[in-house]
Order: structure tokens, then C-alpha cells, then sequence
């Protein structure tokens, strides 16, 4: 099966150069670095130390505090941090620097993989959330370096593909040297497609143990004092095409209400920025885009969020808050981030990639669901708006959920820290 997987992946390369090309067209930077993409990386990473893999944005900070408690457990071993993405990297460079090393991981092709980890020749793999690449699998266990797969999830979906290829999952699986799992229910997915028990543990998602650092609480007091607004203001953060329209529906229905209201609208991904300015403008609404750095005037209606890496800061001059690529099939983003804030949440109905999380804070009340349409929308935001007493409660509820379940990364960092010592280096 993987020598088919293989041949298949091998014949697919054109296309993947073509969707390369194609999405260039708005995100220049996905035609660079495509050496880096089949193993070429030589001079810009150090062996011998730990590699951690995310895929894009997402993984790559929920990893960040994982990944400055190795720097410091660990000061003797190089990190390099591997993305996918353009957006994961700048990511990681923004949250790093030269701390560590950074390069795409290359397509999971032996030649490729062989190659990079010939040149990298790590000491141990943490991937993060649950990217399941056959061949880097497979040439790690012939060569004796540990996997972990960090912060796993498995949702039903997911393990009904993968229970059609049960026995190659089964020996796919015994390759792992360790799946740490967000929950019991992704961990007995695992075991029933074959995962050793003595292979998992359980130690809840690390997605909850984030802070504000001093930089952001200052970035916050900063545009706060800069703005000087009592105007309300929610934010619909991580939006996805589908999403924008209802939103900015909504927003003119409120604004009908509430005429000082001030949305803040983040898309998801940087590409999609133009595309979305286009669609403010063309539904008549008087917008900023905050690359400009400007102070909303009072005539402001929408703030265009088009930088990277601000959503954190920007949370922090909302009121309420919409989580987006729920109300198309994408799964949801991090209600986690909002509810550090103690923000009351809005999702729409697709959350199934934080399903148990996400029912968490809808019974804590701290979450609520809408409908993909912007009436249901609009209706939950004015009652949040009319209701400020309802807005504390309901922000204090998703903030009491997020400290109640931290603790995962020490759970996480044992889990490494028996693995690394098995290998004979000890942490500081």
C-alpha cells in the first residue's frame, strides 16, 4: 500500500507544482524556497538537536510555549521548527527569530526525506497535531529516531477513512514511538486502528495553556490608549470565503441599531485580503485596513484586519467575538485564544475541529452556536450588546474553562522528557 501511496504521490508532482503556482498568484511566496520543499536545506538548519513539524499558522502557536520550554529543558540541542506554509513560517520567524532554524518540511517522498534527514539527523521528531506521513514514518523507525505526535486528535471522520486501510494503519501505527492525545475518545480511535496501548497517552490539548505575553499586554494598552473609543466593537476573527457576506450583513443590521458599532474583520488567510476589502467596499461601508495603522475615526465602520500575527492583540479591544471557518465545513478555529481574553463566543455549527472543546465552553455558557445566516448572527450579537452583564458572564465562563483544563504541556514535556532521556540526554 505505500509503495502505491508512493508511485501515486510521485505522479501527482506536477499537479502540486501547478497548485504551487496558482495560489502564488495571491500569495507570492509559495513560488520560493521549493528546494526546500524535496530535502535541499543544507546551511540553513544544525543536526543533531530536535525537530518539531506544524503545518501551518495554527499548529505553529499552540507550539510556541512547547517549544520555548525545550529551548530551556534543553539549551544544548539545536530546534529546527518545519511548516508547510508561507504563513506557518513567517510565523515561526516572528516568534523565534534565529533562536531557531526554520525550513518547509519536503513532501513525504523517500529521496526527499532520506535527504533531509541525512542533512538534519535529529535526535527526536515532535509533530504536531496529527500529520501521519508514511514514508518519513517508516525511514524514522529504520533509523531509530523517536516520533512523537503531539497534541493528537483523530475525529470521527478521519478514523472511518482510515479504518478502511486497518491493517496498513496497524503497521503504520507500531512505528510511533508515542501519540500524546487531546482526549480519551481520539485516543481509543487510535487504539482501535492498532496503536499499542503502551504507545499513547493522554494528556488534553495544550491549546489550553496559552498566556498573554508582556509584549501583547503592552501591544493591547497601547492601541487602547491610541484609539481612546468606548464605541462597542466585536470581531470576527479567522473568516473563510462563505463567511464574509453574512458577516458583513449582519454588521449593516446591527449598525441600523447600534450606529457607533465597530466590526473588526480578520480573513484567515492573507490572500484572501483583497477579496475581502472588495467586498466591504462593494456593500458600502467606510473601512480602514489596520496595515495602515491608522485610528479609527468615528466614521470607521469595519477595520480590515490584513496584518499577520495581531489577532491575539486584537481580541484584546473586542467585546464579542465570531470564530470563523465554522459556518462553512472547515471545521472551526481556536476558541481558546478568545476566551483568554474572557470574551463571550459565537461559532457557527461546524466546530468538529475543536468538537470537545468547543462543547466544553457551550456548557460552561461561555459559546454560543449560530445559524450560517445573518439574521441568527445579528440576533446573538445585539443580545450580547444590549446585555453587558450577559457579555461578563458569559466571558468569565470560557475564561474558567481555559484555566480548569490547563496543564497538558507538562503532560506533553513528560511524555518528552522519558522519551529524550531513553535516548540518553537529559534535560536541564
Amino acid at each position: 500500500m505505500i509503495i502505491a501511496y508512493t508511485c501515486l504521490f510521485y505522479i501527482i508532482q506536477p499537479l502540486i507544482w501547478l497548485r504551487l503556482i496558482w495560489r502564488s498568484r495571491k500569495a507570492p511566496d509559495y513560488r520560493k524556497r521549493w528546494l526546500e520543499r524535496y530535502g535541499f536545506c543544507q546551511g540553513k538548519v544544525k543536526p543533531h538537536g530536535i525537530l518539531v513539524h506544524c503545518v501551518s499558522v495554527g499548529e505553529t502557536i499552540a507550539a510556541i510555549p512547547l517549544i520555548k520550554q525545550l529551548q530551556k529543558r534543553y539549551p544544548q540541542l539545536p530546534i529546527t521548527v518545519t511548516t508547510m506554509t508561507p504563513t506557518g513560517s513567517k510565523q515561526v520567524i516572528k516568534s523565534f527569530g534565529d533562536s531557531v532554524s526554520h525550513v518547509y518540511l519536503p513532501y513525504d517522498l523517500p529521496g526527499a526525506t532520506k535527504r533531509f534527514l541525512n542533512i538534519l539527523q535529529p535526535n527526536i521528531v515532535i509533530i504536531m497535531e496529527t500529520e501521519l506521513w508514511p514514508n518519513l514514518i517508516t525511514i524514522l523507525y529504520k533509523r531509530k529516531i523517536p516520533l512523537i505526535i503531539a497534541n493528537a486528535r483523530l475525529s470521527e471522520r478521519s478514523a472511518r477513512g482510515y479504518a478502511r486501510l486497518r491493517k496498513t494503519m496497524q503497521r503504520l501505527l507500531i512505528k510511533i514511538t508515542h501519540i500524546a492525545v487531546q482526549n480519551q475518545d481520539d485516543g481509543q480511535r487510535f487504539i482501535n486502528l492498532g496503536l499499542p496501548k503502551s504507545h499513547l497517552t493522554i494528556t488534553g490539548s495544550i491549546k489550553f495553556d496559552i498566556n498573554l505575553n508582556e509584549c501583547q499586554q503592552q501591544a493591547i494598552a497601547k492601541l487602547k490608549s491610541q484609539w481612546q473609543t468606548q464605541r462597542p466593537i466585536w470581531i470576527a476573527a479567522s473568516t473563510h470565503y462563505g463567511e464574509d457576506d453574512i458577516i458583513i450583513m449582519a454588521h449593516q443590521m446591527l449598525l441600523k441599531k447600534y450606529p457607533d458599532l465597530l466590526l473588526i474583520l480578520v480573513p484567515r488567510h492573507p490572500e484572501r485580503f483583497i477579496n475581502v476589502e472588495k467586498r466591504i467596499n462593494d456593500y458600502g461601508l467606510t473601512y480602514q485596513l489596520r496595515s495602515e495603522h491608522l485610528i479609527p475615526t468615528p466614521q470607521t465602520q469595519v477595520i480590515l484586519g490584513d496584518t499577520m500575527g495581531e489577532l491575539m492583540i486584537l481580541y484584546g479591544l473586542a467585546d464579542i467575538v465570531f470564530v470563523g471557518g465554522s459556518m462553512v465545513e472547515r471545521g472551526g478555529h481556536n476558541p481558546l485564544e478568545p476566551a483568554l481574553h474572557h470574551l463571550p463566543i459565537i461559532m457557527g455549527q461546524y466546530t468538529y475541529n475543536f468538537k470537545i472543546i468547543c462543547q466544553q465552553l457551550i456548557d460552561a455558557k461561555g459559546l454560543w452556536i449560530t445559524e450560517s445566516t445573518q439574521q441568527s448572527l445579528a440576533d446573538k450579537i445585539d443580545k450580547l450588546l444590549t446585555d453587558k452583564q450577559l457579555r461578563q458572564s458569559m466571558g468569565d465562563n470560557s475564561f474558567a474553562v481555559l484555566k480548569q483544563n490547563q496543564g497538558a504541556l507538562q503532560r506533553l514535556l513528560n511524555v518528552i522528557d522519558n522519551t529524550i532521556s531513553s535516548i540518553g540526554v537529559k534535560h536541564q
